[in-house]
């Protein structure tokens, strides 16, 4: 793990975070205490941030909703989530594709149907499987029948459960991939963090070097992965899912394990003084 002076000195290069969200800013409706302040400290340093996150439940225009009502000031733009990695896989790997069927969210069907695609049970050429609160026994099959049959099977994001403060495991689209696997024998291709493309694709975006670029996440088999994969600088809050003990256990640890947003803020203004 990088410490000290080499820390101080990384952090001075980063020009752009990319935030997680739940976990990280908030969990479930509870917004941490640390989030404004520190999003205020960033905008304050001159240093610009996107939200990111496999949650794929809640469209951009939920996602800006969702936000200002935890008093986070945010734009469709300032968001990217596994949606839209799955929407340029769609177009750059399978551009026959047109038509999809979607276990997912009306949401999420939105996102895809506002990106040109037919969201249809009817003869689709793939499936796609995101975070499906809305999910039916009956569709669950019929996605089984569609991937049995060949077609392309696509998962959004990796992610098991969905972090809650509720007193429920909320049974994420890796858990649904499991089942659909275990029924069908196939397994899907699957997008959203720990891939690098939405890591990349913001450093396109921004203008930015993979140095001058951190994300910031509480999961590591996702967020820090991913971080790694890209070349960006990776910080691990404890605030969510990970513990301290597995960084620790890490091959290739974090750059910067806090205990949230806040602790990082407190060493991003200490390497500025440095």
């Amino acid at each position: 793990m990088v410490e000290g002076q080499e820390t101080a000195t990384r952090l001075r290069r980063i020009r752009h975070f990319a935030l997680d969200l739940d976990g990280t800013l908030y969990r479930g409706t509870r917004l941490f205490d640390v989030t404004l302040p520190f999003l205020d400290q960033l905008r304050r340093l001159g240093i610009g941030y996107t939200f990111l996150t496999n949650n794929t439940s809640l469209s951009k225009a939920d996602y800006v909703v969702k936000l200002r009502q935890l008093g986070i000031d945010a734009a469709a733009d300032d968001i990217a989530t596994a949606a839209d990695t799955t929407i340029a896989y769609l177009r750059d790997k399978l551009p026959h594709v047109q038509s999809i069927a979607v276990l997912g969210t009306p949401s999420l069907c939105g996102e895809f149907e506002r990106a040109g695609f037919d969201v249809t049970w009817n003869a689709p050429q793939a499936v796609v499987v995101g975070f499906d609160t809305t999910l039916s026994y009956d569709r669950l099959c019929r996605a089984a029948h569609w991937i049995t049959a060949g077609l392309p099977f696509v998962a959004t994001h990796p992610d098991l459960v969905c972090p809650t403060d509720e007193p429920t495991v909320l049974v994420d689209c890796g858990a649904i991939c499991a089942c659909l696997s275990a029924a069908t024998g196939r397994r899907p291709v699957v997008l959203g963090k720990p891939e690098p493309s939405m890591l990349l694709d913001i450093c396109r975006r921004h203008g930015l070097e993979p140095g001058e670029m951190a994300m910031v996440g509480d999961r590591i088999y996702t967020d820090i992965a991913m971080a790694l994969r890209a070349g960006v600088f990776s910080v691990l809050v404890l605030s969510g899912e990970a513990k301290s003990e597995e960084a620790a256990r890490m091959d290739r640890p974090p750059d910067l394990v806090v205990q949230d947003v806040g602790e990082l803020g407190t060493r991003l203004e200490r390497g500025r003084l440095y």
